[in-house]
């Protein structure tokens, strides 16, 4: 018999005064005994010590876990009862437990006792009450994108489960057709949201919005309430998004259902907003694209449409000087001063083509690096931006129609 293994099971009898189960005296020894799992290693432990005349009890309650282990199959039989409730359509799930800090306490004190460096008491149930679901759920746990997360709190007797649903991410381009919609909900100004008679008790600014349009019916395949909508900028409510659309995602919070006919959603969304909104490209995504499609503004290019108003008749010579329009000079625009810091930015004109509709009203195609106040540019805002249309014209100019025609990230 190694002395080592000997002199430490000896030191834990003394410890525990032989109140320990297989789970917890096996964890000790998970560094010099070969499993497979703590149970086998702590019932070897004891055989070797019972050919030594000395037996560990097997009576009493275990001091380190209360005999926390022998409720893992009844916290097993309520988690199947939780999703079949929930009627839940999952893949992949993860196990977290709270347990009694007095509990962990004593298990760190015996290692501690021991100068022991092995796995807490946490993770063994973490991990044991794990495989028994897998075999009952026949489903894998995923630790690092599990579609559910099954919390099982020992703290108080008799197990108690919560079931977190993970969200759901879907990605796609969106047109916006018409005008006066925004891109996500805006509570109303007067009430904040809770609903007053200035907003017909909405408790918000528009009725209708970009982000509602696409949710909706989304909520519905998935039997879900609630969305985050993350697209990749924003566009005025005034102005259109036409040409490729504007790439977004779409968080799904405790969807039920998973699996989706894409090209079914798709279509119904399209259908229901015909004329209003339009979804290309429709497919599953995953939580980093949320901050991938959000890439800092001088990193994209965005390409406008834009009609404008000029006070005096221009020439075709004049439109020329247009492209002289290259590093532009920004100062935080007059019409979001209230919410932006109110700062200088350095943004590109990459590229701008233009054509005359009549004597004083021209339409641009413009190709800008992220960032760029397109209205601003043409306008000068009270010479905020240097330069602009107006000031290379020669006559003042106003935007009187803008829309997006390509985003690029």
């Amino acid at each position: 018999m190694d002395p080592y293994i000997k002199e430490k099971a000896q030191k834990i009898k003394e410890k525990t005064e032989g109140d320990i189960c297989n789970h917890c005296l096996g964890r000790k020894f998970s560094n010099d005994l070969e499993g497979p799992g703590n149970p086998l290693r702590g019932m070897e432990v004891r055989e070797i010590m019972s050919k030594e005349g000395e037996e560990f009890n097997s009576i009493n309650p275990c001091v380190i876990c209360g005999d926390l282990f022998q409720k893992l199959e009844i916290a097993a039989d309520k988690v199947e009862n939780k999703i079949k409730s929930l009627d839940l359509e999952y893949f992949s799930f993860l196990v977290g437990s709270k347990v009694d800090s007095k509990l962990i306490k004593k298990d760190e004190e015996l290692n501690n006792c021991l100068n022991l460096d092995v796995e807490s008491i946490k993770r063994e149930i973490n991990r044991e009450l794990g495989k028994i679901l897998e075999e009952r759920l026949n489903t894998e746990v995923d630790f690092d994108n599990p579609q559910i997360v099954i919390n099982a709190d020992f703290r108080q007797g008799e197990p108690k489960i919560r079931i977190q649903i993970n969200p759901l991410f879907l990605e796609g381009r969106y047109k916006k057709l018409i005008r006066g919609i925004p891109q996500t909900k805006w509570p109303c100004r007067k009430c904040r949201g809770k609903g007053c008679e200035g907003c017909n008790f909405t408790g918000k600014m528009y009725l209708e919005t970009v982000e509602e349009l696409i949710s909706e019916p989304a909520h519905k395949m998935t039997r879900s309430k609630e969305s985050k909508f993350h697209g990749a900028g924003r566009e005025d409510i005034d102005v259109r998004m036409l040409g490729t659309g504007r790439p977004f995602v779409l968080e799904i919070k405790e969807p039920r259902r998973r699996v989706l006919n894409l090209d079914i959603l798709q279509k119904e969304i399209n259908e229901i907003n015909e004329g209003k909104v339009e979804v290309l490209d429709l497919k599953y995504s995953v939580r980093s694209r949320k901050a991938e499609i959000k890439t800092s503004s001088p990193d994209t290019y965005k390409i406008y449409q834009a009609l404008v108003e000029l006070k005096d008749e221009i020439t075709e010579d004049d439109l020329k000087n247009l492209k002289t329009l290259t590093l532009i000079k920004q100062r935080t625009p007059i019409r979001v001063s209230h919410r932006r810091a109110d700062k200088i930015r350095e943004r590109e004109v990459m590229d701008i083509q233009y054509e005359i509709i009549d004597s004083k009203i021209i339409k641009l195609i413009i190709k800008g690096q992220g960032g760029l106040y397109i209205k601003e540019l043409i306008s000068g805002d009270e010479e905020r931006t240097q330069p602009n249309v107006s000031q290379v014209l020669g006559t003042p100019a106003n935007c009187t129609e803008l829309d997006v025609l390509e985003v690029g990230i």
